[in-house]
């Protein structure tokens, strides 16, 4: 049943610069946003931490990893990657700025399908491999792939989101408190038992989650995070054909490579694991490929809704009906902390384990209570000397100077008895602005310590590349690729003079440089518009000439010809034909008529008039003959057109007979 949200970030303004317009998902770590960017004027994705992460001693060094995490995701260009534009901190608001993919998540999908078909899993999956193939190659692990982080974009993209975030979180965690943060079902083995992580633990990932597609649940499940979490280090992935009898071996075969519970018996990255996957589709027929497991959806979605970007009227699930908002490990997608060497023990041996440990705890409990009267004074005396020399009393907290201009940074740093070293990095934030420190503002470092103190300077920007415009479009997105700058879908227009394929202009424009991440937009011609050719037959030279170019057309004068029925000067044939079809400024050649063709008469007196007649009559000349004294004798006397004059067809010659 649908439900109203309310969110006290509606409708403000992140960071002066980020109007948030509605809520879209709410998970684990973070808050999902729809906002506008007032500075581009363009919609994006809002992620907001949520604030228990910044909370604590631990907090800072929270934001201080997010920081660098972010800039790692911002470096990483890849179309099936969401990408991240900004990263900041407003208050008690830390935020990621990203691309906003309008579509749904593949747990919805899952979620209205039950199953995917073999085709449409493995599309998904070979989608997934290969952005993540792009980030394997840069040294980045998401270390959270799960349907709840692959988006399935309304115009068919799939795309993965969240890289960075589940790390940030673990360095702290695992430091601090020794517990690994993520999602129970889709946890790599290693990741479980030693906290450890490499790309093959994003293949584990992406082996569970076709497993899932394709069965329409998931290979381990249980009532606690421990449970689900002891199977992963301890049983091998059931085959996906226990589940649906029909799946050929090459499925099993397939999801036990990616899946395995030894890393080393996994494909070492995304990309060899994207090769495995391609060679398997290779060996499928088309019948088997179409076909899906019969598992029974678990929401039906008024098509509507399937895009989580408003409320339907009829039955509109909130978007926290969609995503994990709680550590309820009944939630398929949720984000738990789990103690790194889960699973190394099976649950009844650790559970008897834990029992004894507390018998024995309380045994030393009493002997403690009186060793520790025996030895506090001497305790008092010696932590007194360790306090001053090794303990607490021999660390100091590192100012905060974040957001001080570099001098002044050093000048606090040297009030506080600490040295330091300066770095650069790329950044919003002024030129010379401190951005981060190491340690974190209120960290402890031993006194005289040296702070690594980290300066702006200034947002990465990129020289536009030369030569774009004339380029194919090939060439100029790879150049501009190359520079890091991102493109937006180009625009194609037609165009009389630039050839098709090439790049008749790009938007933004006029500038030499951008920063990284500007995104631009392609024009790039189709050639010239396609018409109909138009009929000039008839017309004169001049009209014909003035009514191709009218239309775009290239007129062109053939060979006259001579033509007993049209006009001299006018048209009697076109090629291309009138009515077939073409493109502006194709070439028409036109055949103009010179009229009917003369001959010229011969001089026929004194013939006899039988063979004058002949003559004549063969030129196309109509004879008539003149008696002269009663043309006794038949000889030519004269004729009517002058020997030398040339006349058309037809023409009719006099001819007097003597």
């Amino acid at each position: 049943m649908g439900r109203t949200i309310t969110d006290p970030l509606v409708g403000t303004v992140v960071d002066g610069r980020y109007e948030v317009l509605s809520r879209i998902a709410r998970g684990g770590m973070a808050t999902v946003y729809l906002a506008v960017d007032r500075r581009l004027d363009r919609e994006v994705a809002l992620k907001v931490m949520h604030a228990h992460l910044a909370d604590g001693a631990d907090g800072s060094d929270f934001i201080a990893r997010f920081r660098r995490e972010a800039r790692s995701a911002a470096r990483l260009t890849h179309a099936g990657l969401v990408g991240v534009y900004d990263q900041g901190v407003d208050g008690d608001v830390s935020y990621l700025t990203m691309e906003y993919v309008e579509g749904i998540t593949l747990r919805r999908r899952l979620a209205e399908a039950g199953a995917l078909s073999l085709d449409e899993a493995l599309t998904v999956i070979e989608s997934v491999l290969d952005a993540l193939a792009a980030a394997h190659r840069h040294g980045l692990v998401h270390r959270d792939i799960k349907p709840e982080n692959v988006l399935l974009a309304s115009d068919g993209r799939t795309k993965v989101a969240d890289f960075g975030l589940a790390r940030a979180v673990t360095e702290v965690t695992a430091t601090t408190t020794g517990t690994v943060l993520g999602t129970v079902a889709y946890l790599g083995p290693e990741l479980v038992s030693r906290g450890i992580s490499d790309p093959r633990t994003d293949v584990y990932a992406c082996g569970i989650l076709l497993y899932e597609m394709i069965t329409g649940r998931q290979p381990f499940t249980g009532e606690t995070p421990v449970q689900v979490a002891f199977q992963h280090v301890s049983n091998d992935i059931p085959a996906p054909s226990d589940s649906v009898d029909w799946l050929p071996q090459e499925m099993d075969d397939l999801v036990h490579a990616l899946a395995a519970r030894n890393p080393d018996d996994r494909p070492n990255d995304a990309a060899a694991a994207l090769e495995l996957v391609r060679r398997t589709r290779a060996t499928l027929d088309p019948e088997t490929l179409e076909r899906a497991a019969e598992v029974e959806p678990t929401i039906t979605l008024h098509p509507a809704t399937a895009i989580p970007s408003g409320e339907d009227p009829a039955t509109p699930p909130s978007p926290d009906d969609l995503e994990t908002t709680h550590l309820d490990m009944n939630e398929t997608g949720s984000t738990v902390a789990l103690p790194i060497g889960v699973g190394v023990l099976d649950p009844e041996h650790q559970a008897e384990l834990e029992r004894f440990e507390a018998q024995r705890a309380r045994r030393r409990r009493r002997w403690w209570g009186t060793a520790v009267v025996l030895v506090l004074l001497a305790a008092v005396a010696a932590g007194a000397w360790w306090f001053v020399n090794h303990g607490p009393g021999s660390f100091t907290e590192v100012p905060d100077v974040v957001g001080l201009d570099r001098d002044r940074a050093v000048t606090v740093l040297s009030k506080a008895d600490l040295g330091h070293t300066i770095g650069e990095a790329f950044s919003h934030e002024p030129v010379g602005e401190v951005i981060e420190t190491s340690p974190v503002a209120n960290g402890q470092i031993a006194r005289g310590g040296t702070v690594v103190v980290t300066v702006s300077k200034g947002p990465d920007m990129r020289e536009v590349p030369p030569d774009l415009v004339g380029a194919t479009l090939e060439e100029a997105t790879a150049a501009l690729r190359r520079a890091g700058f991102t493109l937006a879908p180009h625009e194609t227009t037609y165009d009389d003079e630039v050839p098709a394929g090439e790049v008749m202009a790009l938007s933004p424009s006029g500038e030499e440089t951008y920063e990284v991440g500007t995104e631009f937009v392609l024009t790039v011609s189709d050639g010239p518009a396609p018409l109909t050719i138009i009929s000039v037959v008839g017309a004169t030279k001049e009209q014909a000439q003035a009514d191709l170019e009218r239309v775009g057309l290239v007129y062109e004068k053939g060979k006259s010809q001579y033509s007993d029925t049209v006009e001299k000067g006018r048209v009697i044939s076109q090629t291309p034909e009138a009515g077939s079809e073409g493109h502006r400024t194709d070439v028409v050649t036109v055949i103009l008529s010179k009229g009917p063709e003369k001959f010229e008469i011969p001089d026929l007196q004194g013939k006899q008039y039988a063979e004058a007649a002949q003559i004549l009559t063969e030129l196309g000349m109509v004879p008539e003959r003149e008696n002269v004294l009663g043309g006794i004798f038949g000889t030519v006397h004269s004729q009517s057109v002058e020997p030398g004059t040339k006349v058309v067809k037809g023409t009719v010659v006099v001819l007097k007979v003597v």
